[in-house]
């Protein structure tokens, strides 16, 4: 009898944990046994790997052949294990040597000709992977991605046949050739945008704080063209950010592309996006848009076309950075730390308030189009602003707005200050950090209760009106919170088009 013992991985969530693939060679009628709570892509690959071994060449060992995927309680998927369970075989069969597995870890998908296909989450596999001390070997696709993280060490491979030289010392594999990470891409320009000042200004303020916005007006006011633009108003991403953003992306089905690196996730799913598809999950859970938006921006835009259930579901991570998915079966955390930017028409018809007077939707219609958000909801939303429209004739008149850059350079030094001040964007204070680092002055203290007390505003909004009240005074480099701060802070938590939505 003859057994061969390989290392490898899985998913879970936004983990890798380590799976020992176990091939044990028995006498008795040939058959091909996969143990350890394998999916239905784990014991397909008893097909893949057959007829990969077979055209390459090797021979498949006519006995009862069992591969244990172990710890037997961690549900195995996915295709990553063809190659460690082809290797084991051979190895098992003393076809290549066993001797020095034990210093590798293998993911690869086999195609029928031995070819190595790309894995999902090579990037997740391989930080974890690095803290093992093993070299990780993969394919040459996957390669690329998973030579990001820095301390890793990968070889790349384009075939089982490569594989086997290797570990036979005929030819050695080489790491992925490592190209410059290109730079961030170049974001539409807000300077793009004619008109709109305040707007503009209200996204200046959301990005230097890391707040939420909705934006409310009639069709063609801009609001898709000035969130496409608000990316390139965020601070360029960190290495640990930039590294974290592209692991989630690597989950996903489309994989992390190179080309992303250092990009601020833009992520705008349609309003038919079921909750799933929001939030994640499946039987074995994947991230959804909230978590893909990760150190980004998630737009929705015409947000009343959402399912109610499905907004609800972005209560708790707009809260908390996180999204917990629970199954009867399997348990998954993502982090869903991301900028909420949404747009909406005021009305059913989209232009109450429009200049033409062109609305004829009646107090009821309205009524009901309001009711599709929750107050919980929108109380989670720290800027509602007014989009209006502006006529052709004023347009034409007005010249071109600041560039994204001068208004990126601003937002930038108004998050050093705050990481300088507290370690974080203002976004994510606590009640306490909020009541040690957003004290308002004696005048604007007692123009906020004024405020608190007219508007009926919940606790919840005292806070978040504080928090940018925080931020305005930041971009403004002053240390303490003035009247003028709270003042402005106020307007952006009220709408004169839709009064409805003063909480």
């Amino acid at each position: 009898m003859s057994l061969a013992v390989l290392h490898s991985r899985a998913l879970a969530g936004m983990d890798a944990p380590p799976v020992t693939v176990e091939v044990h060679l028995a006498n008795g009628l040939p058959s091909f046994t996969i143990v350890g709570l394998p999916d239905t892509e784990v014991r397909e690959s008893r097909d893949r790997v057959r007829a990969a071994l077979a055209n390459c060449r090797f021979e498949f060992p006519a006995r009862r052949v069992t591969v244990n995927l172990a710890p037997a309680e961690l549900p195995k998927e996915g295709g990553r294990f063809d190659l460690p369970i082809a290797l084991g075989i051979l190895a098992a069969s003393r076809q290549i040597p066993s001797d020095g597995l034990d210093r590798y870890e293998f993911a690869g998908e086999l195609s029928l000709s031995g070819q190595l296909r790309p894995v999902r989450g090579a990037l997740s596999m391989t930080l974890r992977s690095a803290k093992s001390g093993r070299t990780f070997v993969l394919p040459s696709e996957s390669a690329g991605e998973a030579s990001l993280v820095g301390d890793a060490r990968i070889l790349a491979a384009e075939s089982l046949l490569e594989v086997c030289a290797h570990l036979a010392g005929d030819r050695q594999l080489q790491g992925p050739v490592r190209t410059p990470c290109p730079a961030a891409s170049d974001y539409p320009d807000l300077n793009e945008v004619k008109g709109q000042a305040h707007v503009k200004r209200a996204l200046e303020v959301a990005a230097a704080g890391r707040h939420s916005v909705l934006m409310v007006g009639p069709p063609g006011t801009g609001k898709s063209m000035l969130a496409a633009r608000f990316p390139g108003l965020l601070p360029e991403m960190g290495d640990d950010e930039a590294l974290e953003s592209a692991a989630i992306q690597s989950l996903a089905s489309g994989g992390f592309r190179i080309n992303n690196w250092k990009r601020r996730p833009f992520r705008a799913p349609h309003h038919s996006a079921s909750s799933v598809a929001l939030v994640g999950g499946g039987s074995d859970p994947r991230p959804g848009e909230i978590s893909l938006a990760h150190n980004g921006v998630l737009f929705l835009d015409e947000l009343p076309e959402f399912g109610r259930r499905v907004l609800e579901t972005l209560r708790e991570p707009l809260e908390s950075g996180r999204i917990a998915i629970s199954r009867a079966a399997r348990q998954a955390e993502f982090p869903a730390r991301f900028q909420l930017v949404a747009a909406m028409n005021p009305c059913p018809c989209g232009y109450l308030g429009h200049y033409s007077g062109r609305c004829h939707c009646t107090p009821d219609q309205i009524a009901r189009y309001r009711a599709k958000l929750s107050g919980p909801l929108l109380d989670r939303i720290d800027i509602r602003i007014d989009v209006p429209a502006v006529p052709q004739e004023e347009l034409m008149q007005q010249a071109a707005g600041e560039s994204s850059k001068a208004v990126s350079s601003r937002v930038e030094a108004a998050r050093r200050l705050q990481h300088e001040r507290q370690g974080k964007p203002n976004d994510q204070l606590s009640p306490k950090e909020i009541e040690k680092h957003c004290v308002p002055g004696q005048q604007a203290e007692a123009l906020l209760i004024q405020a608190m007390t007219r508007l009926g505003l919940s606790a919840r909004a005292y806070h978040r009106v504080l928090k940018i009240s925080r931020t305005i005074a930041d971009l403004a480099e002053a240390e303490t919170i003035a009247s003028a701060h709270v003042a402005e802070a106020i307007q952006y938590r009220r709408l004169s088009v839709i009064n409805g939505f003063q909480r």
